[in-house]
């Protein structure tokens, strides 16, 4: 691998539901910490979905402001007609825009949509968008060193005590990641 090639940073697109919730734990900090090596963006409409939740839940303050994660407007005729296109897909009422806009920039940028939305998560996986959640996102920190199997579970509980629905416990991680060989 050149140096060149090394050098070039994965581009992940994260919606507003992972970041919300590790805002809402207390562990956006962590979440930055994690995807350090990655190129990290989201969108205005979900920046946009976040900042309408603040009132709410001021912790989102925290991802409003974070310096680590660029912003997709969307506002080029490509752009615009790619997400058009997620939003038709998805059968987008308001609720799912955040989504839509997400997976046009992960299949702009040829980069991964991260979102726990399973609905949203199976359409685009149908369409061939690289596509994963926050527990595929925890196996792989996991996998690669960043991460201890009980550091992952703790966050996992703190994130299900925000509401985030994951499909297994922070006791159950290791179990449920080996069966569905993301360790």
């Amino acid at each position: 691998m050149t140096e060149q090639a090394a050098a070039v940073k994965a581009v992940w697109v994260l919606d507003a539901m992972c970041m919300s919730h590790f805002a809402r734990a207390d562990r956006l900090d962590v979440l930055r910490d994690l995807l350090v090596d990655k190129e990290c963006w989201t969108t205005q409409v979900v920046i946009e979905e976040v900042s309408r939740g603040v009132a709410a839940h001021p912790a989102l303050d925290d991802v409003l402001a974070a310096d680590w994660l660029m912003t997709a407007q969307l506002d080029t005729l490509n752009e615009i007609t790619r997400f058009a296109l997620w939003a038709d897909r998805l059968g987008s009422g308001e609720r799912d825009l955040g989504e839509a806009s997400v997976f046009a920039v992960a299949e702009l940028r040829s980069g991964t949509a991260i979102t726990d939305d399973q609905e949203a998560v199976r359409v685009a996986r149908t369409y061939g968008l690289d596509v994963h959640g926050t527990i595929w996102l925890l196996a792989g920190a996991c996998r690669d060193g960043k991460l201890a199997l009980p550091a992952a579970g703790n966050l996992i509980d703190a994130l299900r005590v925000t509401g985030l629905r994951l499909p297994c416990t922070g006791a159950e991680f290791p179990s449920y990641a080996g069966e569905y060989g993301l360790l």
